[in-house]
Formats: C-alpha cells, sequence, structure tokens
C-alpha cells in the first residue's frame, strides 16, 4: 500500500494558499486557521490507518495467530476509503482554487 507523503502534500498546499493569498510561494503565515488544522489532521489520520492496515496485513502474512483475515480485510478497506475520500478534497480543492483564479477582477 502507498503511503502519504504528508510533508509534500503540505508543501503544495501552502504553496497554492500563498498563490492565492498573493504572496510569495515560499513565504506562507503558519497561523493557517481552523481550516488548515482541520485539513492536516485528517491527512494524519488517513496516514494512522493506512500505518495500521498495513501493519494488520504484514503481522497476519507472518501467521501472528491474534490477527484474522476478516480484520485485515476491513483495515484495508477502511484505508482504501479514506484515502479516496481526501484525494477527492484535494480534487474539489484544487478544482476551487482554479475556479478562483479564473474569475475576473
Amino acid at each position: 500500500m502507498k503511503e502519504i507523503d504528508m510533508t509534500q502534500v503540505l508543501a503544495q498546499m501552502r504553496t497554492m494558499a500563498a498563490q492565492a493569498q498573493g504572496a510569495q510561494p515560499g513565504a506562507v503565515n503558519e497561523s493557517g486557521g481552523e481550516f488548515a488544522q482541520l485539513l492536516r489532521q485528517s491527512l494524519e489520520h488517513v496516514n494512522t490507518v493506512q500505518n495500521q492496515a498495513s501493519g494488520l496485513a504484514e503481522a497476519f502474512e507472518r501467521g501472528d495467530p491474534k490477527v484474522n483475515l476478516s480484520e485485515v480485510m476491513v483495515a484495508l478497506q477502511k484505508a482504501s476509503i479514506s484515502f479516496q475520500t481526501m484525494t477527492q478534497v484535494r480534487n474539489k480543492l484544487i478544482e476551487a482554487y482554479q475556479d478562483i483564479k479564473n474569475m475576473p477582477i
């Protein structure tokens, strides 16, 4: 399962936020507000869910008797759904940014 590089995603989002505010790409205000904090927490949650699912899958592959197949499948599906949801949120954010960028002044 592919891990999310959270620092890269956050850097891209900071750059887009800076461009939307008309600032230089490297000079983003860290006070970001509640939305940025919520987004960061969501990314961390998705990463945690994926790491847990990966850990369960590896434990099952090693033959750990405490881990059964149904737990692994449920964890993998949760990880997949959370990743797909986050991808859709990112796509909508990019789409909204593009719409705002293309608005006439």
